[in-house]
């Protein structure tokens, strides 16, 4: 490959030097942030000889490269745009501060929940169980201690929603997450009225007597109402705790640091908060929801269709995490009865992405675009869809706008039909244990998924030299020229971590699921040691430590990916015994890596495992998930 020559393209591709603010580059991706995205040309890009792909995401151009060749084109791609090199902190800084305000508003609501969500889906997941359970005539299962259990399992989350909340934003926004907690418990204290029970009435401190009184308001009153189900309130406290701590830890003087620090910054957040943040947001988000509410209400699930049709732009754009608040003030609303009527909506959206990727897995003559749709799909299915939107559907553009027709059909059905769902975070296929009708919930999934589905078959037609130069053959030059290989009749590859294998279109990473990295399986990592999967040589060890690449047997090039998006963690963690070069033994220790680390920080930590040349491979197997060792045999080329 020439790697000037390829670096030059993207150059001229993504509008030269003067198009350009940042630039870096993780284990697979050059990271770029434009001036002005519309004067990218993507489809030159996408046919650059080594471009494997491009998407943009959270205001940064992503160009898939690949592991050992990314470095390469990086270092060409500065000397002749003239750029210094970047960190991926410099870039994401830069790609933020280019967003719109309420983009970035909406980023960090997302950054907020997003840890949280396995909390919230495995409550949700308990919740429909127990009540099904709970409804099945003639069991009795609702009158048995074990229902009264499993019942206060599944509500805890919920139940306590604000306190977890509290502890994410604190991570978010750089404060202490203990104090974060403890104004989550302030806001849900005993002392308090429920917040579910405000109708029933409250009491009212005046801390500063009546004086100061404007219309029902008296100035230092303090209600004497909890926050629970509330969302907006509880991320906006914490982040003034933050700021009120991260300022007192500069001017307060070490020795009295450790409790003045605590005390003031406590003390002050409690009263901004109770007086006027919790008030005043809680009062925001009631009309929010009731916004909301009027679109969905409109006749004959029209306002439903219009979301369901919108919908999968607003996760294009990065903005779907909004809804968590939506469906989250939803569920604790009695004006909404209790229930998300907003998923059905999403479950729609996300379902009629499978539709329309199935299609194109159905349809498409190109083995390699077969290999990319169909698992994208299944993962669409279960409502991660980026695989789906990303790779396949928005890339080919009019599969996506089938799907969004299909989405927006779906989702008036689904709000002609009454369905709603008693917890959030769930969509499609898994949506099921929530839903309140699973017969209607079928046939809003059929006519989702189908609309979609027929749509593409009938107006998507395969570009054919789009298609060639996509696939290509042994002469294109986007087709990586053929390796030589070894005298060993096949390449066996190790799992280089213990843990719980998983396929690859479940891996919890968009690119790596997709199938565009290479071929290879998920390992969810119950050690903190990652070791060579096989002989070999390394040919790159990430700055950051999270990634390491490999050549095998057979010329295979492996690519060891610790965790998802642990590149922002910058090392912290991670502990790498090998350097770019070595020559390595099957089974020698490559990095180590602190999982609980990894969790703190909020990241997954599936371990991807991938030959990013598996298409060079007549016959390339996934020998076994499920539980493995370090040593299991997990892929076979041949």
């Amino acid at each position: 490959m020439d790697y000037k020559k390829c670096a030059s393209e993207i150059l001229q591709a993504v509008g030269g030097r003067t198009n350009l603010v940042s630039a870096a580059h993780c284990a697979t991706r050059l990271r770029l942030v434009t001036v002005d995205n519309s004067n990218v040309n993507v489809k030159e890009l996408e046919n650059i000889d080594g471009v494997k792909g491009v998407f943009e995401s959270n205001g940064q151009l992503q160009i898939i490269i690949g592991t050992g060749t990314v470095n390469k084109v990086y270092d060409e791609f500065l000397a002749v745009s003239g750029m210094s090199a970047a960190t991926k902190d410099d870039v994401k800084a830069a790609a933020a501060a280019k967003q719109p305000i309420i983009k970035r508003l909406i980023k960090t609501l997302g950054d907020v929940f997003v840890p949280i969500l396995p909390a919230i889906v495995a409550s949700g997941l308990m919740m429909g169980l127990v009540e099904a359970l709970g409804k099945i005539p003639g069991l009795g299962f609702a009158g048995t201690d074990w229902y009264q259990f499993l019942d206060m399992v599944a509500n805890t989350a919920f139940a306590y929603l604000p306190v977890i909340i509290a502890v994410s934003a604190a991570r978010v926004f750089g404060g202490n997450i203990f104090l974060g907690a403890v104004m989550g418990l302030l806001m849900i204290h005993s002392n308090l009225t429920n917040g579910w029970a405000a109708a029933d009435g409250y009491k009212v401190w005046y801390l500063l007597g009546h004086w100061g009184k404007i219309g029902k308001y008296t100035f230092g009153q303090i209600n004497q109402l909890g926050y629970q189900g509330h969302v907006i309130p509880v991320v906006i406290s914490v982040w003034i705790m933050c700021q009120i701590e991260k300022k007192l830890h500069k001017i307060v003087p070490e020795m009295l640091d450790l409790f003045l620090v605590p005390l003031v910054t406590t003390l002050s957040t409690a009263l901004i908060t109770f007086m006027f943040i919790g008030p005043v947001f809680s009062t925001a988000e009631t009309y929010l929801l009731r916004g909301v509410q009027e679109i969905v209400k409109i006749p004959f699930g029209i306002g439903a269709f219009v979301i369901g049709l919108i919908y999968p732009i607003t996760v294009v754009m990065g903005l779907h995490h909004m809804y968590n608040v939506v469906e989250a003030g939803m569920l604790a609303s009695k004006e909404f009865h209790n229930l998300n009527i907003w998923m059905p909506i999403a479950s729609a959206a996300n379902f009629a992405q499978f539709g329309a990727c199935l299609a194109v897995g159905v349809k498409t003559i190109s083995a390699k675009r077969r290999t990319v749709a169909v698992p994208s799909a299944a993962s669409a299915s279960l409502g991660i869809t980026e695989p789906a939107i990303f790779g396949v559907n928005l890339r080919l553009m009019k599969p996506f706008i089938c799907a969004m027709v299909g989405g927006a059909c779906g989702a008036a059905f689904g709000s002609i039909a009454g369905l709603g769902a008693k917890a959030y975070g769930v969509t499609g296929i898994p949506g099921y244990l929530t839903i309140n009708n699973i017969p209607l919930y079928t046939i809003e999934l059929l006519i989702a998924g189908g609309v979609a589905f027929v749509a593409t078959i009938l107006f998507w037609n395969e570009d054919k030299s789009e298609l060639s130069a996509e696939e290509g053959n042994t002469t294109s030059s986007n087709q990586p020229a053929p390796v030589a290989c070894d005298d060993v009749a096949e390449a066996v590859i190790e799992a280089p971590v213990t843990g719980e294998a998983v396929a690859r279109e479940n891996i919890p990473d968009p690119t790596f699921a997709s199938g565009v990295m290479g071929d290879g399986v998920g390992i969810v990592p119950t050690e903190g040691v990652l070791v060579a999967p096989c002989d070999g040589t390394v040919i790159s060890v990430q700055d950051t430590k999270h990634a390491v690449a490999m050549v095998g047997p057979k010329n295979t090039e492996i690519l060891m990916h610790i965790g998802v998006d642990t590149v922002q963690m910058n090392g912290d963690g991670f502990e790498a015994l090998v350097a770019d070069g070595a020559q390595v033994k099957k089974g020698q220790e490559l990095i180590r890596f602190n999982i609980e680390k990894i969790k703190v920080a909020g990241f997954n930590t599936t371990v991807a495992v991938l030959v990013t040349n598996s298409d060079q491979y007549s016959n390339f197997e996934v020998k076994n998930l499920g539980s493995v060792v370090k040593g299991t045999e997990v892929v076979v080329a041949k």
